[in-house]
């Protein structure tokens, strides 16, 4: 994408500010090297892999003992090993901070509002550490929690690793299979939910799912019900090995946290793939690959700052969530929200970012095109004036979409678009505070991590299509997945590719300013006449059209091809007639190119995404081709599939 000029250049006080320049001057020192870019930066930091994440440790102010080695088999990848002789636990990072300063601010959507000093998290934290020690909990177990994103799920994880057990979670609105695949194969020996949940205006009871998900949990020693909507006594009574969590916890003393620390490989997180295609994939996160992946990616990356007030829009059952945990470790504020992001309206959270002084506004690209489309314009209705940076993912942001930041948004702002996955929970490309954003570009490649963009010989490619790849190994690759036999499965996710190198799935492009644009991800790639085409490129132009609310492309397979069919969400009052359909081809020829203009356009009612938001390009193409869906729990509107299958329209 060429542009003139970037959209946003950072002023010399904010370069001098940021963290990334106070590294980059100590990496100079340690590396006697002249770092003067952060091209320069990024080239030491995968030369030289182990005094940059030994560097990263020492500056991140990584609590435990970091041991002599830092790499060990750095050529294998998997069986690469960080840090080997280092113990840390990743709750003693995160709970560093004590005092009466807030740690953690909730807003729920039927407004309840409370806060947590740093004193009163580790109250909390401790008191959720004595009952799970009380009911057996040792390092390894699983703990399981089905529940809001609110203030008790966070002590419940912080609980979690302290102990050295491991985490895993998911929001309350997935479905009672949906829980249970996921669940059902970790084998948790604590199960915790809330009592029921708002959205869009509505109390949402879950009891009757609880008592059924944990009447299937046979390993479950213990249910906690947590209070939300004023009911968890009475769910609780109706689920077996159940108590309200307040009562649980009531009868523990105040005391300090017990930190016990482990190796860095010790698991931490599992999660689970989106699950679209099948059975959802349990992914193990280590704890030490996490927290240092995670710190650089905050404290350098997103510039987060001790007092920053942090936030991003997230369910417990997105990576996004556990990213967001980690601001803790950075001594960061935690702004947390809970329920619809449109309801009343779109204002919602930019009433959160006025009245919390939020430093970090973090959302999801659809986000940010339903307010564009909203015809809202916060910047004209809004004191934003201590965000220092928005940032977007869960799917590319748009070129219309990058300009509506500064137009309607914020003039002064860094935007950081961001791409990775519960692959690797966190990121390979990501913002840079230090240097300019450019229409629809992501920044630039992660410190420390050898990103590239291959073609289909292996070979790299610069301003080419091509596979996103990762070229060495790096501390956030996950120990595997759980149950997975010789890491069959997880080799096949990610190496058989290209040997001894992780492949992302993404369709990626260099740019000429070193940034990066993903075209969406490369097994929904488009390949009509052999060309391979990224449905991001076709969105990019058709959303910018007020007659389209929405839209999903797909690879129809068609006489001996493949030919390319968009599915339209029409703004309300609009129908999908001859002059529209002309509108919509000339914008992507003229747009896009000749190949990327669809054989056939149709309009459908509803789009399926997955509970995080994401739309499920995998799932429409096997409905349109007539195959079973494997899990459509993983689905927030799975009846959305039902208007993709025997359309005439697509018969001939």
């Amino acid at each position: 994408m060429i542009a003139d000029a970037p959209l946003w250049t950072p002023s010399p006080e904010r370069i001098a500010d940021a963290p990334m320049t106070a590294f980059m001057k100590e990496a100079a020192q340690a590396s006697g090297r002249a770092l003067s870019s952060y091209a320069d930066l990024h080239r030491w930091s995968i030369d030289e892999r182990e005094a940059f994440w030994s560097l990263v440790w020492d500056f991140c102010g990584i609590v435990g003992d970091k041991g002599e080695t830092v790499l060990v088999d750095g050529d294998r990848m998997p069986g690469a090993a960080f840090f080997p002789e280092a113990r840390l636990n990743f709750a003693e990072n995160l709970l560093r901070r004590k005092g009466s300063a807030e740690a953690i601010v909730f807003r729920g959507e039927d407004k309840v509002e409370r806060r947590l000093s740093w004193d009163e998290l580790h109250v909390l934290t401790s008191r959720l550490q004595q009952l799970f020690l009380s009911q057996g909990v040792k390092p390894g177990d699983r703990i399981a929690a089905m529940m809001p994103n609110m203030p008790e799920t966070v002590a419940a994880m912080l609980a979690t690793a302290s102990i050295g057990a491991v985490w895993s979670s998911c929001s309350p609105d997935f479905g009672e299979q949906g829980v249970l695949d996921r669940f059902g194969q970790i084998e948790p020996v604590v199960f915790i939910a809330p009592d029921g949940y708002w959205y869009n205006g509505k109390a949402i009871e879950v009891g009757e799912k609880v008592a059924a998900v944990a009447a299937r949990l046979p390993s479950v020693r213990k249910v906690l019900i947590v209070d939300y909507l004023g009911t968890s006594a009475d769910v609780a009574a109706g689920v077996g090995k159940a108590e309200a969590l307040e009562d649980a916890i009531a009868a523990f003393p105040v005391k300090p946290v017990a930190f016990e620390r482990l190796p860095f490989s010790h698991p931490l997180y599992i999660l689970f793939s989106s699950g679209t295609t099948g059975i959802p994939k349990c992914i193990v996160h280590s704890a030490g690959g996490t927290l240092i992946q995670h710190v650089k990616e905050l404290r350098l990356h997103a510039g987060i700052l001790e007092g920053d007030r942090f936030f991003y829009f997230t369910t417990c059952g997105w990576m996004m969530w556990n990213w967001l945990m980690s601001g803790l470790a950075c001594g960061a504020t935690l702004l947390l929200y809970d329920g619809s992001p449109f309801y009343p309206d779109g204002n919602v959270l930019f009433d959160y970012a006025d009245a919390e002084k939020m430093t970090y506004f973090g959302t999801s690209a659809k986000f940010i095109d339903s307010v564009r489309k909203a015809g809202l314009r916060p910047m004209d209705s809004h004191d934003l004036s201590t965000v220092r940076t928005i940032s977007s993912t869960g799917s590319p942001l748009s070129p219309e979409d990058f300009r509506f930041v500064y137009d309607a948004i914020k003039k002064d702002i860094h935007l950081a678009s961001i791409s990775g996955g519960t692959d690797i929970v966190s990121c390979f490309v990501l913002g840079v505070p230090t240097e300019p954003v450019w229409v629809g570009e992501i920044q630039a490649a992660g410190l420390g991590l050898a990103v590239d963009v291959w073609n289909d010989a292996g070979e790299p490619v610069r301003q080419e299509k091509g596979e996103l790849v990762c070229a060495r190994a790096f501390p956030a690759m996950p120990l595997g997945f759980w149950a997975d036999a010789d890491d069959k499965r997880y080799r096949a996710a990610y190496f058989e590719r290209f040997d001894n190198v992780w492949c992302h799935g993404d369709f990626a492009e260099w740019t000429e300013h070193g940034g990066m644009v993903i075209h969406g991800r490369s097994d929904a790639t488009l390949n009509p006449g052999g060309v391979r085409i990224g449905t991001a490129e076709i969105y990019n132009q058709v959303e910018q059209m007020p007659e389209i609310a929405e839209a999903v492309c797909i690879g129809q397979d068609f006489d001996n091809d493949v030919r390319v069919v968009l599915f339209v969400r029409l703004a309300q009052g609009v129908s999908l007639d001859a002059a529209l359909e002309k509108r919509i081809r000339t914008k992507i020829r003229t747009g896009a190119s000749p190949r990327h203009v669809p054989a056939r356009i149709v309009a459908v009612a509803d789009i399926p995404r997955t509970k995080s938001g994401k739309i499920t390009e995998l799932a429409v193409r096997d409905a349109v081709h007539g195959r079973a869906i494997k899990n459509k729990e993983a689905l927030a509107n799975p009846e959305a599939l039902d208007l993709f299958r025997d359309l005439p329209e697509l018969a001939n």
